[in-house]
Protein backbone atom coordinates (compact mmCIF):
# COMPACT_ATOMS: atom_id res chain seq x y z
CA UNK A 1 0.00 0.00 0.00
CA UNK A 2 1.20 3.20 -1.19
CA UNK A 3 0.97 6.07 1.50
CA UNK A 4 -0.43 9.60 0.31
CA UNK A 5 3.09 11.11 1.10
CA UNK A 6 5.02 8.49 -1.15
CA UNK A 7 2.36 9.10 -3.58
CA UNK A 8 3.00 13.03 -3.51
CA UNK A 9 6.64 12.70 -3.39
CA UNK A 10 5.69 10.28 -6.72
CA UNK A 11 4.31 12.62 -8.62
CA UNK A 12 6.46 15.38 -7.83
CA UNK A 13 9.47 13.26 -9.03
CA UNK A 14 7.91 12.59 -12.00
CA UNK A 15 6.65 16.00 -13.13
CA UNK A 16 9.84 17.41 -12.00
CA UNK A 17 11.52 15.51 -15.29
CA UNK A 18 9.59 17.91 -17.29
CA UNK A 19 11.56 20.61 -15.49
CA UNK A 20 14.33 19.39 -16.49
CA UNK A 21 14.06 18.14 -20.28
CA UNK A 22 11.94 21.40 -21.14
CA UNK A 23 15.64 23.42 -21.23
CA UNK A 24 16.65 21.06 -24.37
CA UNK A 25 13.29 22.55 -25.86
CA UNK A 26 13.42 26.17 -24.98
CA UNK A 27 17.66 27.10 -25.36
CA UNK A 28 18.63 24.33 -27.69
CA UNK A 29 15.93 23.45 -30.04
CA UNK A 30 14.31 27.29 -30.33
CA UNK A 31 16.34 29.41 -29.32
CA UNK A 32 20.43 29.02 -29.55
CA UNK A 33 21.34 26.08 -31.69
CA UNK A 34 19.59 27.79 -34.58
CA UNK A 35 21.35 30.67 -34.51
CA UNK A 36 24.60 29.09 -33.68
CA UNK A 37 25.03 27.13 -36.24
CA UNK A 38 24.43 29.44 -38.64
CA UNK A 39 26.48 32.11 -37.20
CA UNK A 40 29.62 30.15 -36.23
CA UNK A 41 29.43 25.91 -36.93
CA UNK A 42 28.55 26.95 -40.42
CA UNK A 43 28.81 30.57 -40.93
CA UNK A 44 30.93 29.85 -44.35
CA UNK A 45 27.87 28.87 -45.91
CA UNK A 46 24.82 30.60 -47.08
CA UNK A 47 21.23 31.87 -45.28
CA UNK A 48 19.67 29.34 -47.63
CA UNK A 49 21.89 26.29 -47.14
CA UNK A 50 21.92 26.74 -43.57
CA UNK A 51 17.87 27.15 -43.18
CA UNK A 52 17.77 23.49 -45.31
CA UNK A 53 20.36 22.31 -43.14
CA UNK A 54 18.34 23.47 -39.71
CA UNK A 55 15.55 21.47 -41.33
CA UNK A 56 17.12 18.24 -42.64
CA UNK A 57 18.87 17.59 -38.97
CA UNK A 58 15.97 18.33 -36.98
CA UNK A 59 13.85 15.88 -40.19
CA UNK A 60 16.09 13.25 -39.17
CA UNK A 61 16.02 13.07 -35.75
CA UNK A 62 12.31 13.35 -35.61
CA UNK A 63 12.35 10.33 -38.42
CA UNK A 64 14.96 8.31 -35.73
CA UNK A 65 11.98 8.70 -33.18
CA UNK A 66 9.37 7.83 -35.18
CA UNK A 67 11.08 4.33 -35.85
CA UNK A 68 12.69 4.28 -32.40
CA UNK A 69 9.56 5.31 -29.93
CA UNK A 70 6.79 2.79 -30.87
CA UNK A 71 9.87 -0.18 -30.94
CA UNK A 72 10.94 0.69 -27.63
CA UNK A 73 7.94 1.12 -25.88
CA UNK A 74 6.77 -2.24 -26.20
CA UNK A 75 10.62 -3.90 -25.55
CA UNK A 76 10.04 -1.84 -22.34
CA UNK A 77 6.77 -3.55 -21.76
CA UNK A 78 7.80 -6.81 -22.13
CA UNK A 79 10.71 -5.69 -19.28
CA UNK A 80 9.04 -3.16 -17.13
CA UNK A 81 12.28 -1.23 -17.96
CA UNK A 82 10.32 2.22 -18.59
CA UNK A 83 12.86 4.29 -16.22
CA UNK A 84 15.97 2.43 -17.40
CA UNK A 85 15.18 3.53 -21.14
CA UNK A 86 14.54 6.77 -19.63
CA UNK A 87 17.65 7.34 -17.92
CA UNK A 88 19.11 6.31 -21.15
CA UNK A 89 17.73 8.54 -23.39
CA UNK A 90 18.51 11.18 -21.06
CA UNK A 91 21.71 11.09 -20.03
CA UNK A 92 22.31 10.91 -23.66
CA UNK A 93 20.87 13.76 -24.33
CA UNK A 94 22.03 15.46 -21.87
CA UNK A 95 25.88 14.66 -22.64
CA UNK A 96 25.13 15.32 -26.27
CA UNK A 97 23.97 18.70 -25.49
CA UNK A 98 27.31 19.38 -23.18
CA UNK A 99 29.40 18.09 -25.80
CA UNK A 100 28.07 20.67 -28.19
CA UNK A 101 30.35 23.43 -26.02
CA UNK A 102 33.43 21.87 -27.54
CA UNK A 103 32.23 22.08 -31.40
CA UNK A 104 34.95 24.32 -33.12
CA UNK A 105 33.95 26.80 -35.68
CA UNK A 106 32.92 25.20 -39.35
CA UNK A 107 32.67 21.80 -37.62
CA UNK A 108 28.75 22.21 -38.67
CA UNK A 109 28.49 18.41 -38.96
CA UNK A 110 29.39 17.65 -35.75
CA UNK A 111 27.92 19.73 -34.52
CA UNK A 112 24.65 18.24 -36.43
CA UNK A 113 25.34 14.65 -35.34
CA UNK A 114 25.52 16.25 -31.20
CA UNK A 115 22.29 17.83 -31.77
CA UNK A 116 20.55 14.81 -34.00
CA UNK A 117 21.48 12.83 -30.37
CA UNK A 118 20.54 15.06 -28.09
CA UNK A 119 16.62 15.45 -29.97
CA UNK A 120 16.74 11.39 -29.63
CA UNK A 121 17.70 11.31 -26.52
CA UNK A 122 14.64 13.97 -25.38
CA UNK A 123 12.38 12.85 -27.74
CA UNK A 124 13.33 9.60 -26.63
CA UNK A 125 13.10 9.61 -23.09
CA UNK A 126 9.98 11.28 -23.29
CA UNK A 127 8.00 7.84 -24.72
CA UNK A 128 8.76 5.97 -21.34
CA UNK A 129 7.98 9.26 -19.02
CA UNK A 130 4.59 9.41 -20.55
CA UNK A 131 4.33 5.88 -19.99
CA UNK A 132 5.17 6.22 -16.37
CA UNK A 133 2.22 8.46 -15.82
CA UNK A 134 0.09 5.60 -15.40
CA UNK A 135 1.71 4.13 -12.59
CA UNK A 136 2.06 7.64 -10.64
CA UNK A 137 -1.65 8.74 -10.49
CA UNK A 138 -4.70 7.22 -10.55
CA UNK A 139 -7.01 8.08 -13.31
CA UNK A 140 -8.86 10.42 -11.38
CA UNK A 141 -5.76 12.09 -10.98
CA UNK A 142 -4.04 12.12 -14.13
CA UNK A 143 -5.28 15.18 -15.88
CA UNK A 144 -3.88 17.53 -12.93
CA UNK A 145 -0.68 15.15 -12.66
CA UNK A 146 0.06 15.36 -16.86
CA UNK A 147 -0.77 18.98 -16.64
CA UNK A 148 1.33 19.72 -13.37
CA UNK A 149 4.03 18.07 -16.04
CA UNK A 150 3.67 20.49 -18.60
CA UNK A 151 3.19 23.30 -15.73
CA UNK A 152 6.71 22.88 -14.05
CA UNK A 153 8.39 22.19 -17.95
CA UNK A 154 7.00 25.68 -18.85
CA UNK A 155 8.74 27.51 -15.89
CA UNK A 156 11.65 25.35 -15.68
CA UNK A 157 12.60 25.84 -19.31
CA UNK A 158 11.65 29.50 -19.48
CA UNK A 159 13.88 30.40 -16.09
CA UNK A 160 16.97 28.33 -17.56
CA UNK A 161 16.34 29.81 -21.45
CA UNK A 162 16.10 33.23 -19.85
CA UNK A 163 19.21 32.98 -17.65
CA UNK A 164 20.61 31.80 -21.05
CA UNK A 165 19.33 35.25 -22.73
CA UNK A 166 21.11 37.50 -20.11
CA UNK A 167 24.29 35.34 -19.90
CA UNK A 168 24.82 36.25 -24.00
CA UNK A 169 23.40 39.95 -24.14
CA UNK A 170 25.37 40.52 -20.93
CA UNK A 171 28.69 37.63 -20.51
CA UNK A 172 31.10 40.85 -18.77
CA UNK A 173 28.53 40.43 -15.91
CA UNK A 174 29.27 36.68 -15.37
CA UNK A 175 32.47 37.02 -16.12
CA UNK A 176 33.08 35.69 -19.45
CA UNK A 177 34.46 36.96 -22.07
CA UNK A 178 31.89 37.54 -25.00
CA UNK A 179 28.49 36.61 -25.95
CA UNK A 180 30.32 33.33 -28.19
CA UNK A 181 31.25 31.96 -24.82
CA UNK A 182 28.34 32.72 -23.18
CA UNK A 183 26.70 31.05 -26.06
CA UNK A 184 29.08 28.06 -25.34
CA UNK A 185 28.18 27.85 -21.46
CA UNK A 186 24.50 27.93 -21.81
CA UNK A 187 24.54 24.34 -23.70
CA UNK A 188 26.30 22.94 -20.37
CA UNK A 189 23.70 24.51 -18.27
CA UNK A 190 20.95 22.88 -20.30
CA UNK A 191 22.87 19.46 -19.99
CA UNK A 192 23.41 19.73 -15.97
CA UNK A 193 20.04 21.04 -15.47
CA UNK A 194 18.76 18.06 -17.13
CA UNK A 195 20.56 15.49 -15.33
CA UNK A 196 20.42 17.29 -12.19
CA UNK A 197 16.26 17.60 -12.41
CA UNK A 198 16.06 14.21 -13.31
CA UNK A 199 17.50 12.84 -10.12
CA UNK A 200 14.11 12.89 -7.93
CA UNK A 201 12.34 10.64 -10.85
CA UNK A 202 15.39 8.13 -10.81
CA UNK A 203 15.12 8.01 -6.78
CA UNK A 204 11.47 8.15 -5.83
CA UNK A 205 9.54 7.26 -9.08
CA UNK A 206 8.43 3.21 -9.00
CA UNK A 207 8.10 1.44 -12.01
CA UNK A 208 4.85 0.02 -12.46
CA UNK A 209 5.05 -4.17 -12.61
CA UNK A 210 1.97 -5.75 -14.44
CA UNK A 211 2.54 -9.12 -13.20
CA UNK A 212 4.59 -10.00 -16.18
CA UNK A 213 7.78 -12.58 -15.12
CA UNK A 214 11.00 -10.74 -15.32
CA UNK A 215 12.70 -11.67 -18.94
CA UNK A 216 16.13 -11.27 -19.99
CA UNK A 217 17.38 -7.89 -22.44
CA UNK A 218 16.81 -10.09 -25.42
CA UNK A 219 13.63 -11.67 -24.73
CA UNK A 220 12.47 -8.80 -23.89
CA UNK A 221 13.33 -7.20 -26.98
CA UNK A 222 11.75 -10.64 -29.21
CA UNK A 223 8.61 -10.21 -27.32
CA UNK A 224 8.62 -6.76 -27.41
CA UNK A 225 8.87 -6.74 -31.36
CA UNK A 226 6.22 -9.50 -31.69
CA UNK A 227 3.95 -7.36 -29.48
CA UNK A 228 4.27 -4.16 -31.48
CA UNK A 229 3.85 -6.23 -34.30
CA UNK A 230 0.12 -6.91 -32.46
CA UNK A 231 -0.14 -3.37 -31.43
CA UNK A 232 -0.48 -2.20 -34.95
CA UNK A 233 -3.79 -4.46 -35.22
CA UNK A 234 -4.91 -3.32 -31.67
CA UNK A 235 -4.84 0.79 -32.60
CA UNK A 236 -6.67 -0.37 -36.05
CA UNK A 237 -9.56 -2.89 -34.13
CA UNK A 238 -9.77 -0.11 -31.08
CA UNK A 239 -11.72 2.19 -32.75
CA UNK A 240 -11.98 4.78 -30.00
CA UNK A 241 -8.29 4.89 -29.59
CA UNK A 242 -8.01 4.99 -33.57
CA UNK A 243 -9.90 8.04 -33.67
CA UNK A 244 -8.50 9.41 -30.78
CA UNK A 245 -5.54 9.62 -32.63
CA UNK A 246 -6.15 10.83 -35.81
CA UNK A 247 -7.34 13.81 -34.46
CA UNK A 248 -4.93 14.50 -32.22
CA UNK A 249 -2.37 14.14 -35.32
CA UNK A 250 -4.63 16.86 -36.67
CA UNK A 251 -4.50 19.50 -33.72
CA UNK A 252 -1.47 18.53 -32.61
CA UNK A 253 0.27 19.32 -35.94
CA UNK A 254 -2.08 22.72 -35.68
CA UNK A 255 -0.06 23.27 -32.27
CA UNK A 256 3.32 22.30 -33.46
CA UNK A 257 3.23 24.10 -36.48
CA UNK A 258 2.57 27.35 -34.63
CA UNK A 259 5.42 26.49 -32.09
CA UNK A 260 7.59 25.84 -35.00
CA UNK A 261 6.90 28.80 -37.86
CA UNK A 262 5.73 31.38 -35.27
CA UNK A 263 8.98 33.06 -35.29
CA UNK A 264 9.69 32.70 -39.11
CA UNK A 265 6.18 33.98 -39.61
CA UNK A 266 6.53 36.69 -37.39
CA UNK A 267 10.32 38.00 -39.00
CA UNK A 268 7.67 37.44 -42.41
CA UNK A 269 5.56 40.09 -41.73
CA UNK A 270 7.91 42.70 -40.42
CA UNK A 271 8.44 42.01 -36.46
CA UNK A 272 11.43 42.79 -34.48
CA UNK A 273 13.63 39.50 -34.03
CA UNK A 274 13.97 40.62 -29.88
CA UNK A 275 10.03 40.35 -29.76
CA UNK A 276 9.79 37.28 -31.31
CA UNK A 277 12.52 35.90 -28.22
CA UNK A 278 10.45 37.58 -25.68
CA UNK A 279 6.85 36.25 -26.60
CA UNK A 280 8.36 33.06 -26.97
CA UNK A 281 9.80 33.47 -22.98
CA UNK A 282 5.97 34.90 -22.24
CA UNK A 283 4.28 31.79 -23.91
CA UNK A 284 6.74 29.66 -21.41
CA UNK A 285 5.61 31.55 -18.58
CA UNK A 286 2.09 31.91 -18.98
CA UNK A 287 1.93 28.50 -19.96
CA UNK A 288 2.57 27.39 -16.42
CA UNK A 289 -0.32 28.67 -14.87
CA UNK A 290 -2.12 28.12 -17.72
CA UNK A 291 -1.81 24.15 -17.85
CA UNK A 292 -1.86 23.64 -14.21
CA UNK A 293 -6.02 25.56 -14.29
CA UNK A 294 -6.72 22.86 -17.30
CA UNK A 295 -5.49 20.19 -15.76
CA UNK A 296 -8.55 21.58 -12.91
CA UNK A 297 -10.94 22.41 -15.94
CA UNK A 298 -10.08 18.73 -17.31
CA UNK A 299 -10.99 17.43 -13.47
CA UNK A 300 -14.26 19.30 -13.43
CA UNK A 301 -15.92 18.94 -17.09
CA UNK A 302 -13.67 16.26 -18.56
CA UNK A 303 -10.27 16.19 -20.40
CA UNK A 304 -12.59 16.07 -23.62
CA UNK A 305 -14.45 19.41 -23.42
CA UNK A 306 -11.45 20.83 -22.11
CA UNK A 307 -9.32 19.89 -24.97
CA UNK A 308 -12.35 21.32 -27.36
CA UNK A 309 -12.14 24.62 -25.51
CA UNK A 310 -8.37 25.09 -26.54
CA UNK A 311 -8.89 23.81 -29.69
CA UNK A 312 -11.86 26.77 -30.20
CA UNK A 313 -9.24 29.06 -28.98
CA UNK A 314 -6.76 28.22 -31.40
CA UNK A 315 -9.15 28.93 -34.19
CA UNK A 316 -9.76 32.01 -32.71
CA UNK A 317 -6.11 32.86 -31.85
CA UNK A 318 -5.20 32.14 -35.79
CA UNK A 319 -7.70 33.95 -37.48
CA UNK A 320 -6.99 36.45 -35.56
CA UNK A 321 -3.32 36.68 -36.01
CA UNK A 322 -4.13 37.88 -39.45
CA UNK A 323 -4.61 41.06 -38.22
CA UNK A 324 -1.81 41.37 -35.74
CA UNK A 325 0.03 44.70 -36.94
CA UNK A 326 2.81 45.20 -34.12
CA UNK A 327 5.04 43.79 -31.43
CA UNK A 328 2.47 44.50 -29.35
CA UNK A 329 -0.37 42.42 -30.82
CA UNK A 330 2.44 39.75 -31.24
CA UNK A 331 2.79 39.65 -27.23
CA UNK A 332 -1.20 39.60 -26.87
CA UNK A 333 -1.50 36.73 -29.56
CA UNK A 334 1.71 35.17 -27.35
CA UNK A 335 -0.31 35.14 -24.12
CA UNK A 336 -3.75 33.48 -25.43
CA UNK A 337 -1.22 30.63 -27.22
CA UNK A 338 0.56 30.56 -23.84
CA UNK A 339 -2.90 29.95 -22.15
CA UNK A 340 -4.24 27.11 -23.76
CA UNK A 341 -0.43 25.56 -25.38
CA UNK A 342 -0.08 23.67 -22.40
CA UNK A 343 -3.80 22.49 -21.67
CA UNK A 344 -3.90 21.18 -25.18
CA UNK A 345 -0.91 18.80 -24.42
CA UNK A 346 -1.38 17.58 -21.01
CA UNK A 347 -5.31 16.67 -21.60
CA UNK A 348 -4.17 14.74 -24.33
CA UNK A 349 -1.98 12.79 -22.96
CA UNK A 350 -4.13 12.23 -19.99
CA UNK A 351 -6.99 11.60 -21.88
CA UNK A 352 -5.07 9.26 -24.42
CA UNK A 353 -3.90 7.31 -21.20
CA UNK A 354 -7.69 6.53 -20.03
CA UNK A 355 -8.09 4.61 -23.61
CA UNK A 356 -5.50 2.09 -23.42
CA UNK A 357 -4.50 -0.98 -21.20
CA UNK A 358 -2.36 0.49 -18.59
CA UNK A 359 0.10 -2.87 -18.94
CA UNK A 360 0.43 -1.89 -22.39
CA UNK A 361 1.34 2.32 -21.76
CA UNK A 362 4.81 2.01 -23.59
CA UNK A 363 3.98 0.67 -26.46
CA UNK A 364 0.93 2.70 -27.02
CA UNK A 365 2.48 5.74 -25.67
CA UNK A 366 5.33 4.83 -28.65
CA UNK A 367 2.49 5.19 -30.85
CA UNK A 368 1.41 8.61 -29.72
CA UNK A 369 5.07 10.15 -29.76
CA UNK A 370 5.38 8.89 -33.18
CA UNK A 371 2.36 10.37 -34.29
CA UNK A 372 3.98 14.16 -32.58
CA UNK A 373 6.72 13.73 -34.30
CA UNK A 374 4.53 12.81 -37.87
CA UNK A 375 2.96 16.52 -36.75
CA UNK A 376 4.20 19.54 -38.07
CA UNK A 377 4.28 18.32 -41.70
CA UNK A 378 0.72 19.49 -42.94
CA UNK A 379 0.40 22.74 -41.72
CA UNK A 380 3.92 24.17 -42.61
CA UNK A 381 2.87 22.98 -45.70
CA UNK A 382 -0.63 24.56 -45.90
CA UNK A 383 0.43 27.76 -44.36
CA UNK A 384 3.33 27.97 -47.68
CA UNK A 385 0.48 26.97 -49.90
CA UNK A 386 -1.37 29.79 -48.68
CA UNK A 387 1.36 32.41 -48.86
CA UNK A 388 2.10 31.53 -52.53
CA UNK A 389 -2.33 31.64 -53.29
CA UNK A 390 -2.50 34.86 -51.79
CA UNK A 391 0.94 36.41 -52.13
CA UNK A 392 0.75 37.13 -48.38
CA UNK A 393 2.50 35.56 -45.47
CA UNK A 394 -0.06 37.14 -43.32
CA UNK A 395 -2.16 35.06 -43.87
CA UNK A 396 -0.98 32.52 -44.07
CA UNK A 397 -1.59 31.03 -40.45
CA UNK A 398 -5.21 31.18 -40.99
CA UNK A 399 -4.75 27.47 -43.04
CA UNK A 400 -4.26 26.02 -39.61
CA UNK A 401 -7.49 26.72 -38.45
CA UNK A 402 -8.92 24.49 -40.62
CA UNK A 403 -6.42 21.32 -39.13
CA UNK A 404 -8.03 22.47 -35.43
CA UNK A 405 -11.05 22.28 -37.12
CA UNK A 406 -10.60 18.61 -38.62
CA UNK A 407 -8.69 17.39 -35.31
CA UNK A 408 -11.92 18.74 -33.08
CA UNK A 409 -14.50 16.61 -35.59
CA UNK A 410 -12.43 13.44 -34.89
CA UNK A 411 -12.52 14.23 -31.09
CA UNK A 412 -16.14 14.56 -30.93
CA UNK A 413 -16.57 10.99 -32.63
CA UNK A 414 -14.26 9.47 -29.50
CA UNK A 415 -16.49 7.35 -27.18
CA UNK A 416 -14.52 7.06 -23.85
CA UNK A 417 -16.42 4.85 -21.53
CA UNK A 418 -16.52 2.18 -24.72
CA UNK A 419 -12.78 2.85 -25.23
CA UNK A 420 -12.43 2.04 -21.23
CA UNK A 421 -13.73 -0.75 -21.62
CA UNK A 422 -12.06 -2.40 -24.82
CA UNK A 423 -8.51 -1.20 -23.07
CA UNK A 424 -9.86 -3.39 -19.83
CA UNK A 425 -10.88 -6.58 -22.38
CA UNK A 426 -6.85 -5.88 -23.83
CA UNK A 427 -4.98 -5.73 -20.34
CA UNK A 428 -3.01 -9.02 -19.63
CA UNK A 429 -3.50 -10.60 -22.95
Amino acid sequence: MVSHSDSRRQVLSWALYDWANSAFATTVMAGFFPVFFSSYWSAQNSAAENTFKVGAINSISSLAVVFLAPVLGAIADQGSRRKKFLVFFAYMGALSTISLTVVARGEWQVAALLYVLGAIGFSGANTFYDALLVGVSPPRERDWVSALGFGLGYLGGGLLFALNIVMVRFPGFFGLHSSEQATRLSFVTVGLWWILFSVPLMLWVKEPVYGRKAVSGLQATRLGLLQLKSTFREVRRLRTVFLFLVGYWLYIDGVDTIVRMAGIWGISIGLDQKDIVLALLLTNFVGFPAALLFGKIGQSIGPRPAILICIAVYITATIGAAFISSGRDFFVLAIVIGLVQGGVQALSRSYYARLIPEDKSGEFFGFYNMLGKFAAVLGPILMGLVALWTNNPRVSIVALALLFLAGACFLMLVDESKGRKDALGLEGI
